[in-house]
């Protein structure tokens, strides 16, 4: 029994530094890849405890490489945007401009019941008063209420008096890690072109000068330049 307990209090502590080695963002989500990492780890843990003849080793060897394998992950990952959207996933809107996208919805085998029950988490209780939702890779749902626009209130528009683009109730990412963003440039139905000349007059020669670059549905920018 004590060899057991002394097992067990190794094991404890050794899960516990390795969740803390491979980051806080563990605890904060877990996508597709940080749920088989945890899962294989629990289990690793398990058997050194269930079989009291194995070493030590025989565990620590196996965890120690997943956490390798993690770290050495995020890390390319940091800079490797079709590597990172691949093993983490990229959000899907399941609702767009008030409208269920059931083709959506089928293709992640996400059911009415899952966004009723995720609605009401986001206290909402009716689905006529979303704008848009955007189902998450870790399966959270982010939601944005429908908005009145407040009398007075002037609307963004473009030199040519058209709407500075269409209401998507987030921020629309530009560019991430110096690389523009095609999906969010037609979401707005705008080109490189018309991005290039916004960034240039706000001082900015380069698209790869730009770690991140975001507009929202006021025509507010973010710009984060590299350092």
């Amino acid at each position: 029994m004590m060899t057991l307990l002394i097992r067990t209090i190794l094991m404890y502590f050794i899960v516990f530094m390795t969740m803390r080695i491979m980051g806080k963002r563990e605890i904060g989500k877990l996508s597709m890849f940080d749920l088989v990492i945890s899962i294989m780890i629990a289990e690793i843990a398990v058997f050194v405890l269930e079989d009291w003849h194995k070493p030590m080793i025989a565990g620590l060897l196996p965890m120690g490489t997943l956490v390798l394998i993690q770290i050495i992950i995020a890390q390319v990952s940091l800079k490797n945007e079709k590597l990172r959207r691949w093993f983490e996933g990229t959000p899907v809107a399941v609702i767009k401009h008030g409208k269920l996208d059931r083709e959506r919805m089928e293709k992640e085998r996400y059911n009415l019941d899952d966004l009723l029950l995720q609605l009401r988490e986001n206290r909402i209780r009716n689905i006529a008063d979303v704008e848009f939702a955007l189902l998450e890779p870790s399966g959270k749902l982010t939601v944005i209420e429908k908005q009145r626009q407040p009398e007075g209130e002037a609307k963004q528009e473009d030199k040519e008096g058209k709407p500075l683009f269409r209401y998507e109730g987030l921020p629309v990412p530009l560019i991430m890690d110096g690389k523009v963003q095609d999906e969010g440039l037609e979401k707005l139905g705008k080109t490189r072109f018309w991005l290039k000349r916004e960034l240039q007059a706000k001082g900015i020669k380069d698209f790869k000068e730009v770690f991140f670059c975001s507009l929202d549905y006021r025509g507010r920018w973010y710009i984060d330049k590299k350092r």
